[in-house]
């Protein structure tokens, strides 16, 4: 029986650290009104606190301790007995008050083991509650630095791909882009030329043409159907960038009277290049909720589409001005101006008149003229039809039979695939420059000088928008370093934390055991994996 006694005796004492407290209860080692008397002893507690002497013990006690549990009082108690005047009266009272009031603290803690029941609690609290608040600030603020990272990327990436449409942008209008609006000035001046090269390139195409002619007549049987086919190219070939007058009257006029346009670059004096310059935007309060953006913050683009702007055209109209660039060798009356702030031609009003005077309309080039320009391209667009299918003819695998249908035809009309490409090539060449992106653009200014003013503003945008990400981008790294500083501050107050928790469990288990003649006692449960 001594055996069994002394084996149980042995055994250790588990107690799950969440059911600590309704353990001690009811084992009665501390009564149901615990917490009554301490909130009296905390209240003595932080009174006590504020007469404290200023040593390096007391302040390692101390610090980063929020609440004092009874294992403290003895320790300061303890600390300030070797500082303080230990002497005591008749009666075995510290004559000290600093004594006093922390030996009042530990004896209503001893007092029907109260010390018992407040520390199970901040046991419990700091396990169930504390610990885990912290460890969820920290994981949110690393998911704050992984986001802000992912985001500096995206931004960075985005600014550079701006900036790269804007450089595309200006190259395929033909600018370098530091002075839009004088660059543009400069290239609607030598527009006319652009169109007499353009012209001139046509007779490159006399072998197509003589191609398309002679297979008409061959496969119509018909001597004349294909020498009256593409008849606007067939006069580009002959004549060249001529005036709509005497396309229409098949005479030059005798002058030619243009209307002016104006492009007013006052307002890019001493402008230099925006791209990566950021400072001197002023976008207000764009870092208030950057982290929580979503991808839809990069839905900021620039549309450079120019389907839906309307063209004033020099027309006959009243009231409308007709504007003509081109360079005509009788037109000696066009003054180009100078190279300074604008672009400045002769203007002379309807109202003159006179007998083979070029005017309005009528004034401008073939090539400057819309109406007569697409003229130019249906014939280009025919002939590019006719080759390309003849190529694919080519290619086929009925080409025997094909070369047996022309058998019977000249030998001009017999020309192998790859002579049909070169002139396809050349033609194809003519329709880019005459429809490429920065010809449009020039059009468009040619007919609307405000149209440079939305065009510089569109570009600039795409600059403005790249600003903004680089922004984003210094917000993005602000916030990653405020969060990681934050981090590193609550880092030190989990690690203290925990030491004090697994203090206060070691002291418990100690302090249980008494109470059972030295049996091991084990605090169990998620407190042994903080």
């Amino acid at each position: 029986m001594a055996q069994q006694n002394q084996e149980f005796e042995n055994l250790p004492i588990d107690i799950h650290y969440n059911k600590l407290l309704d353990w001690l209860l009811n084992r009665r080692h501390c009564n149901q009104n615990w917490q009554t008397v301490a909130l009296v002893i905390h209240e003595k507690i932080n009174e006590a606190l504020r007469d404290m002497p200023q040593t390096e013990e007391l302040s390692k006690v101390l610090q980063g301790t929020s609440n004092l549990n009874y294992f403290h009082c003895k320790q300061i108690l303890s600390l300030l007995e070797s500082t303080e005047s230990n002497k005591k009266n008749i009666f075995r009272q510290y004559t000290s008050q600093r004594l006093k009031d922390w030996s009042d603290v530990i004896r209503l803690y001893e007092r029907d083991g109260v010390y018992l029941a407040d520390t199970a609690q901040m046991l419990m609290r700091n396990v169930n509650y504390e610990i885990p608040a912290l460890k969820k600030q920290m994981t949110k603020c690393q998911q704050v630095q992984k986001e802000c990272d992912r985001k500096e990327t995206e931004y960075v990436s985005k600014a550079a791909e701006l900036r790269k449409k804007y450089e595309t942008s200006c190259k395929q209008i033909g600018i370098e882009g530091k002075k839009i609006k004088s660059e543009l000035a400069a290239l609607v001046k030598d527009l006319p030329s652009v169109f007499f090269k353009i012209a001139a390139s046509a007779s490159n195409l006399q072998k197509a043409v003589d191609f398309y002619a002679g297979f008409t007549d061959f496969v119509t049987d018909s001597k004349s159907q294909g020498s009256e086919s593409l008849s606007f190219l067939r006069f580009v070939q002959k004549n060249g960038n001529v005036t709509t007058y005497e396309w229409q009257t098949g005479s030059k006029p005798v002058s030619v009277v243009e209307t002016s346009i104006v492009i007013d670059t006052n307002d890019e004096e001493g402008e230099v290049n925006q791209s990566g310059n950021a400072d001197s935007i002023d976008w207000g309060d764009v870092g208030q909720s950057v982290v929580g953006n979503s991808s839809n913050d990069l839905k900021e683009e620039v549309d450079f589409d120019i389907s839906g702007i309307t063209l004033e055209s020099g027309g006959t109209e009243e009231g409308k001005v007709d504007i003509d660039l081109s360079i005509e060798p009788l037109a000696e009356e066009i003054d180009w101006g100078s190279s300074g702030d604008a672009i400045h031609f002769d203007v002379v009003t309807s109202s003159e008149s006179g007998e083979g005077v070029a005017r309005g309309e009528d004034a401008l080039t073939i090539l400057d003229n819309p109406r007569t320009r697409n003229l130019f391209l249906d014939d280009l667009y025919e002939l590019e039809s006719f080759l390309s299918q003849r190529v694919n003819e080519l290619r086929g695998e009925n080409d025997m039979v094909a070369s047996s249908l022309f058998q019977t035809a000249s030998n001009d009309l017999q020309l192998g695939k790859e002579s049909v490409e070169v002139m396809l090539t050349l033609v194809k060449d003519i329709i880019d420059q005459l429809t490429s992106v920065k010809i449009q653009h020039l059009m468009l200014i040619r007919n609307s000088p405000r149209y440079v003013d939305r065009l510089k503003e569109s570009l600039q945008q795409t600059l403005k928008l790249a600003d903004k990400m680089v922004l984003y981008e210094k917000e993005m790294i602000l916030k990653s370093k405020e969060a990681s500083n934050e981090e590193g501050q609550l880092q030190p107050r989990l690690d203290l934390l925990r030491q004090q928790t697994k203090e206060m469990q070691k002291q418990m288990e100690e302090e249980i055991s008494k109470k059972y003649k030295g049996r091991r006692v084990n605090i169990m449960g998620e407190i042994n994996t903080i």
